[in-house]
């Protein structure tokens, strides 16, 4: 029966430890490979953003120059007076003609020529003329141009290719981009129109550039897209996937560039969005994860598989060492209940080198301490018996001397020496309040009354005079105050402030509240302290550093201030002021509490 409950608490420990060392495995390598992937998503998403704010700037680029390209022939006066000439049939000079075709055209050729950028920029007569290829044409071409069979030709059109150019080499191949302009005379009417024209491989170099993983395109408000290669099978899936994701969802939206992080079909993909306003539609750019993503789920698989594995293994020797742990625990177990039947002279097995032999000696250890701790009990039962006696014989010494101080006082009244009697007084009033119990805390009145007691035993110490202001409001006579707080900070005052001078001074006091706290300043007309004086008391005192006993070093004014911060909080304390040669003020601020555990 024992060796079947051994078993099947070598198995119970067994699970644990493989447990308490699986869970963990499994939720840091959760972690671990979930920030891998995060990470690879991140700088994903912030490479595609910076690419396509790339992008957007050349795009805006590009329009900026077809824009400006059509404004350069729009403004040309001398062009749309030969228009209205040609078109009302007003016949101009041949001078006029002349100029207008080697000068003018030839002039706006030659700005063209300096837009590299440009495919070309041409201008369609609304009426048949003089053509000057590749400039200006006559009506009969506009005619062959696949905008012009709209109402309103006016506007940008994608993806035609220019049939004017067809036998110029390759370059009929091209897909073009032009925004088309009318030139109207002052009524109105239109005279012809202005076409600049970009390739759309020079407007969107991003779907036409050949990287590995990525590719793009342009889908248009009007239900086309424009692609280049591989994308162009992807380019419907791409659009069906980000319109269920609405632009407030979008994961980065800023600048008007939008990344998605999207699985589309058997891929994962991270996809950018910008609204090219002008144009009337979306660049898309596309980077395929799918190598990444699946190279960090395989890892994972791997690493479990190598993992679990490696828990099978640890599983056999941890149940091994286990089994052979438990043969000595029964053996302690067994002692353990001799002892909870009262034999205390029972003592556990101590053999071998392991956990359970220590714990055998540390029983062992408990049962002798158990025996020491018997015999100082009843040691420290005579000692508290001692102590209340010693106590009871100083509250008997404490008595005698007040009764000796009041006998001197009679002799000294007697001999009518009052200045003498009431020194005692002051004495005896500051030793009972002294050696007087309390819980801690008293009230500020026999605070006062302390160290005006103080004070009239230092005046007759020295030769001269110190005088004692004081002006706190009588409602706060009652506030708690720790006892024996405002002494120190007066005798500091007296023995490194008033003393040094030997000459007359004061010292005042003053209280006052400020919400929940209320305050207590000391302040003496002393020699006061240097500003190196001053900061190394600060620090000391707000460092927390050890003050040292003697004088100068503000240890009374340290102790004060540990004992209200131990009291009430770290948000009490003292804080000091002072200017040499003038005067040192120490302000105790405390909370607003009503007295009742005061000696009076």
């Amino acid at each position: 029966m024992k060796i079947s409950r051994r078993i099947k608490l070598n198995h119970k420990f067994t699970l644990v430890i493989l447990l308490f060392t699986i869970i963990p495995i499994a939720i840091m390598s959760a972690i671990l490979f979930a920030r891998r992937q995060t990470t690879a998503i991140e700088e994903s998403r912030t490479y595609m953003k910076y690419k396509m704010e790339r992008n957007a700037a050349q795009i805006a680029t590009n329009i900026d120059s077809v824009v400006m390209s059509t404004k350069l022939f729009s403004s040309d006066d001398t062009l749309s007076d030969f228009l209205e000439n040609a078109k009302k049939k007003r016949g101009s000079s041949k001078e006029d003609t002349d100029y207008f075709y080697n000068s003018d055209l030839a002039f706006l050729g030659r700005m063209v020529d300096n837009i590299p950028l440009m495919y070309f920029v041409r201008v369609f007569s609304c009426v048949n003329v003089q053509e000057s290829l590749p400039i200006f044409y006559s009506n009969d071409k506009l005619r062959n141009m696949s905008w012009a069979k709209y109402d309103d030709p006016t506007g940008w059109h994608m993806g035609y290719i220019d049939p004017l150019t067809v036998t110029v080499g390759n370059r009929q191949k091209d897909r073009l981009i032009g925004f088309v302009t009318r030139i109207r005379d002052s009524k109105e009417e239109d005279l012809g129109y202005i076409e600049a024209a970009m390739t759309m491989e020079t407007m969107f170099p991003s779907i036409y550039e050949s990287v590995e993983g990525e590719w793009g395109f342009f889908a248009a408000d009007d239900g086309r897209f424009f692609t280049g290669g591989e994308s162009r099978e992807h380019a419907s899936d791409i659009l069906e996937e980000v319109s269920k994701a609405p632009s407030a969802e979008a994961d980065l939206l800023e600048d008007n560039v939008e990344v998605f992080y999207r699985e589309v079909g058997d891929k994962y993909c991270t996809i950018t969005r910008y609204r090219v306003k002008p144009l009337g539609g979306y660049l898309y750019g596309v980077r395929d994860m799918t190598g990444d993503i699946v190279g960090l789920r395989r890892a994972e698989l791997e690493y479990v598989l190598v993992m679990s594995a490696m828990m099978v293994v640890a599983g056999l020797f941890i149940n091994q060492i286990v089994s052979r742990m438990l043969k000595r625990f029964y053996d302690n177990l067994q002692a353990i209940r001799q002892v909870q039947k009262g034999n205390l002279s029972v003592r556990a097995n101590e053999s071998g080198n392991d956990e359970m032999a220590e714990l055998g000696e540390q029983l062992n250890k408990m049962l002798d301490t158990i025996d020491r701790l018997m015999k100082e009990n009843v040691q420290r039962e005579v000692l508290v018996k001692n102590s209340e006696i010693r106590s009871l014989q100083n509250q008997i010494n404490a008595h005698f001397i007040y009764n000796v101080l009041e006998s001197i006082k009679m002799m000294a009244e007697i001999d009518e020496e009052y200045e003498l009697s009431d020194a005692i007084t002051a004495l005896g009033k500051m030793m009972r309040y002294s050696m007087k119990w309390v819980s801690g805390n008293v009230v500020l009145s026999d605070e006062l009354a302390y160290i005006r007691n103080y004070l009239k035993l230092m005046n007759l110490r020295y030769d001269f005079d110190i005088n004692l202001q004081v002006k706190i409001p009588e409602e706060l006579m009652d506030q708690e105050i720790p006892k024996m707080s405002l002494q120190p900070v007066v005798e500091n005052a007296v023995l490194h402030g008033i003393e040094p001078l030997s000459e007359n001074s004061s010292i005042y006091i003053k209280g006052g509240k400020e919400g929940s706290l209320f305050w207590v300043e000391v302040t003496d007309s002393g020699r006061g302290m240097t500003a190196e004086e001053l900061d190394g008391l600060r620090k000391a005192m707000g460092e927390g550093v050890a003050l040292q006993g003697g004088k100068g070093t503000g240890i009374g004014l340290k102790n004060v201030e540990d004992r209200i911060r131990l009291s009430f909080g770290q948000d009490y304390g003292l804080e000091i002021f002072s200017e040499y040669g003038k005067y040192t003020k120490v302000r105790i601020k405390l909370p607003r509490r009503s007295g009742g555990s005061g000696s009076r």
